[in-house]
């Protein structure tokens, strides 16, 4: 080994006896290394490089033995550290150790099968129970028993916190943010005292348009101001054309004015926008719509949906899931008239720019359908979604002369979302269901639906829905507990066309470990589930995805405290 030191003292080669191949070659940086730090730190390296080649080559050859260098350092020299260089000591200690493990496993399972002593007093913590140990010189029997007794009482209080968290979810998922309350009462405080916010909605020389089969038509039903502002937004946004859509917007008497008021105040030309109220439609009466006799005349019903979820529930035998799909359930929206009205969208589509009075007229004339020609196709929004593609290709997706276009949930891995069969839904240990539906049928999802009106017309879908609402309603909810899907999946066998997945993506009000970069290249996004974007426990990172199209800077908005979180 030889040692070459520049002329300049700025460079040391480190290199082998021979001279051909360089080790180390070190570059002095002036001002900060002394060059009597260089030449130690040389000549410590000079030392050290022929140990560090013999150990290399002794674990190369320990390699022939097939152990590692540590294992075969550690059978060497174990024994020594453990008696002195008598291998029998080691053998003795960990034969010791092993049937102290027997033992301890012995005691474990004795105590699983015992009763819990009577009395016994725990420690509230890990150090307590250390320290009653040492003072109380407990027996191993005794600590397994604390052990155990202490680790239920853990489970128990946690089960409980966890039912608790999923009530308060509920209730919270059912409630109406303060903001979003008062922007509905401002914006129809508005309606009475501005005539801007009551001008008509389109424009009369645009009326010809909302029946005009060449435009791209979407259907909103909603109560929520700020949401439906969400929707129609990045729809206009997302669009090629914006000048090709056209929103029906559908929503409560108490909510009509303010929902008028909003889309008068904040246009989103080109596009067209209309308003309709449910106190508009004569035909929407309790004989026509069973779920509306429902919520009037049973207060069984009421008291499922608002009454309180936990008495006469075992929480010992339910596992959370199951508590919060049954809380699920018992949501208030699934009587709400708002949330059935998709059943009867050629109904809605026939009389949605006329009046109720003359319509009624109208319909006693033959000859109605030529005066006023039907949709071909529209696409059905939920309010809780964000458009983030162009959708006028939905329209030409041929569904093959099916009603309904819609993506499954039964092909991906998400146990909560896309992993759903009739199985889900129904109880099939009841005789009714059992003898009419497959438990293994692919389920569909509702929220972004292109619908063949031209096809519908043709079917039973609505009466066949009717008739199942019914028999759920004289069965006590014994043949389905989760709101307007399963009657739908029912009504819709065998007229569901599925379509691509990518149209489509459920979930996120589900869970906070949704992928990203799917959430980005999905056309549609679904906040299903209860943590909505505008509540405070929806999920954070999911969230930006909904505020964006939100309009901060609106005054209704700022007024009434909807800031960005």
């Amino acid at each position: 080994m030889q040692l070459h030191f520049s002329p300049s003292m700025r460079s040391i080669t480190i290199s082998s006896s021979n001279g051909f191949i360089d080790l180390m070659k070190i570059k002095v940086a002036a001002r900060h290394i002394s060059y009597r730090t260089i030449f130690h730190t040389i000549l410590f390296l000079a030392f050290l490089l022929p140990f560090v080649f013999i150990l290399t080559a002794v674990v190369t050859l320990e390699g022939v033995n097939k152990c590692s260098s540590f294992d075969c350092l550690g059978r060497r020299w174990g024994p020594k550290f453990f008696n002195g260089g008598d291998d029998s000591g080691v053998s003795n200690f960990f034969l010791h150790t092993q049937r102290l493990v027997r033992d301890f496993y012995k005691i474990l399972n004795q105590v699983n099968t015992e009763e819990i002593p009577h009395g016994l007093k725990l420690p509230d913590s890990f150090s307590q129970l250390v320290s009653e140990m040492k003072n109380n010189q407990y027996d191993a029997t005794t600590f397994a028993f604390m052990l155990r007794a202490m680790m239920e009482k853990f489970e128990r209080e946690i089960r409980e916190s966890k039912f608790s968290e999923l009530m308060n979810k509920h209730f919270a998922a059912s409630s109406i943010p303060k903001g979003i309350h008062c922007l509905s009462l401002r914006l129809t405080d508005e309606y009475s005292s501005n005539a801007h916010a009551r001008k008509q909605l389109p424009p009369p020389e645009l009326l010809p348009l909302l029946t005009d089969k060449s435009y791209h038509h979407f259907i909103l039903s909603t109560d929520n101001i700020l949401a439906a502002s969400v929707v129609v937004a990045s729809t206009v946004q997302s669009s090629l054309k914006p000048e090709k859509v056209v929103f029906h917007v559908i929503t409560d008497k108490k909510t009509y004015a303010g929902m008028h008021s909003w889309f008068a105040l904040n246009p989103v030309s080109p596009a067209i926008v209309e308003v309709k109220g449910v106190h508009q439609f004569d035909w929407l009466t309790r004989e026509n719509v069973p779920v509306l006799e429902a919520v009037e005349n049973q207060n069984g019903i009421r008291n499922y949906y608002h009454g309180n979820h936990v008495a006469g529930a075992n929480l010992s035998d339910t596992t959370p899931r199951t508590f919060a799909s049954k809380l699920q359930a018992r949501s208030p929206k699934y009587i709400s008239l708002l949330n059935h009205l998709r059943i009867y969208l050629p109904e809605f589509l026939e009389t949605i720019i006329f009046p109720p009075v003359s319509l009624f007229k109208y319909k006693k004339n033959k000859y109605i359908n030529k005066l006023f020609p039907n949709l071909d196709k529209v696409v059905f929004l939920d309010d809780d979604i964000v458009i983030q593609r162009d959708l006028s290709p939905l329209w030409d997706i041929d569904l093959g002369g099916k009603v309904n276009g819609a993506v499954e949930t039964c092909k991906g891995e998400d146990d909560w979302v896309m992993s759903k069969r009739f199985r889900n839904y129904f109880n099939f240990s009841h005789p009714l269901i059992a003898k009419n539906l497959d438990p293994d049928e692919c389920a569909w999802a509702y929220g972004m639906n292109i619908f063949d009106l031209h096809a519908w017309r043709k079917t039973n879908i609505r009466e066949a829905y009717h008739s199942w609402v019914r028999e759920n309603l004289k069965s006590n909810l014994t043949l389905w507990k989760l709101g307007t899907l399963p009657p739908a999946l029912i009504a819709f066998k065998g007229h569901v066309h599925p379509i691509d997945p990518s149209w489509h993506m459920l979930g996120l009000g589900y869970q906070n470990n949704t992928n990203i970069e799917n959430v980005k290249k999905a056309a549609v996004i679904h906040y299903n589930g209860q943590s909505k974007p505008w509540l405070q426990i929806g999920f954070e990172h999911l969230r930006p995805f909904w505020t964006k199209h939100v309009n901060y800077s609106n005054d209704f908005v700022r007024n009434c405290h909807i800031m960005e979180s």
